[in-house]
């Protein structure tokens, strides 16, 4: 498999890259997930793109920031670099960190439960990353090493592991079992802790055989916050856990 390249068309000599293409479906397709399964949440549908206003542009520049920050000797005073992203360059983890941080204070001025929020976008939020993902092939970038699996992809002549293809199916399957799962939901942040610890577990996998890794030092930077990602959520579904099960031992 080779990538047919970047472009996707171009419209009075303006190139639209596959890359915005791609994450502009999967955004599209999270918020109308979102808003069919609001009455789940208790939410109500006119809600649903008043938060998406200010998460996404928000969440957008948290990414970018993020993979700036952790780049930044090649970003360093050249702001023209820093804006560019139809190059690729944005960091998940940044995005759904300031996304988060926005939905908080959204939230707090609608009055409305955060981790219900929560709950309702992450499923739409991973089968997002599903499709975004691909952006990654057609930029030929964020691969893995060398390899000679039969589903390799071929980059600069080498065939490598297509770490986009394996993260685009788990979060395909992970967003398809948290909308099966939250019909059987326990309490409210069950879901967002699943796709915390699911997620998370996948990325320290897969970022492991990628070869342009953000560092922290000696390590993988992917995979620290991986794992400080996956014991918060333990920590905080516990917590959650056992709170709804002295809730209904009181009612009972």
């Amino acid at each position: 498999m080779v990538s047919p390249g970047p472009i996707a068309f171009s419209i009075m000599e303006y190139d639209i890259r596959w890359y915005g293409v791609l994450i502009g479906i999967g955004v599209i397709l999270a918020v109308f997930l979102s808003y069919m399964r609001s009455n789940r949440y208790e939410i109500e549908q006119e809600r649903i793109l008043d938060i998406v206003i200010w998460v996404l542009p928000i969440g957008i520049v948290g990414a970018r920031l993020y993979y700036v920050l952790f780049s930044w000797d090649y970003y360093m005073g050249d702001i023209s670099k820093i804006i560019n992203i139809r190059n690729g360059g944005l960091a998940i983890h940044g995005g759904i960190i300031a996304g988060a941080l926005a939905a908080y204070f959204i939230c707090k001025h609608y009055k409305l439960e955060i981790l219900k929020v929560l709950d309702l976008f992450l499923p739409g939020v991973a089968i997002a990353q599903a499709i975004g993902r691909w952006g990654n092939f057609f930029n030929s970038e964020a691969h893995g090493g060398p390899t000679d699996l039969p589903w390799a992809i071929l980059v600069n002549g080498e065939y490598v592991h297509p770490t986009f293809l394996y993260e685009s199916i788990w979060c395909l399957a992970l967003g398809i079992f948290l909308i099966t799962f939250e019909r059987k939901r326990l309490f409210s942040g069950q879901i967002a802790c699943l796709y915390g610890i699911l997620y998370s577990a996948e990325r320290f996998f897969v970022e492991g055989l990628r070869t342009d890794s953000l560092m922290i030092g000696e390590f993988r930077q992917a995979q620290v916050i991986s794992v400080c990602i996956i014991l918060a959520c333990l920590i905080i579904y516990t917590i959650l856990y056992k709170r709804n099960k002295l809730l209904k031992e009181k009612n009972i």
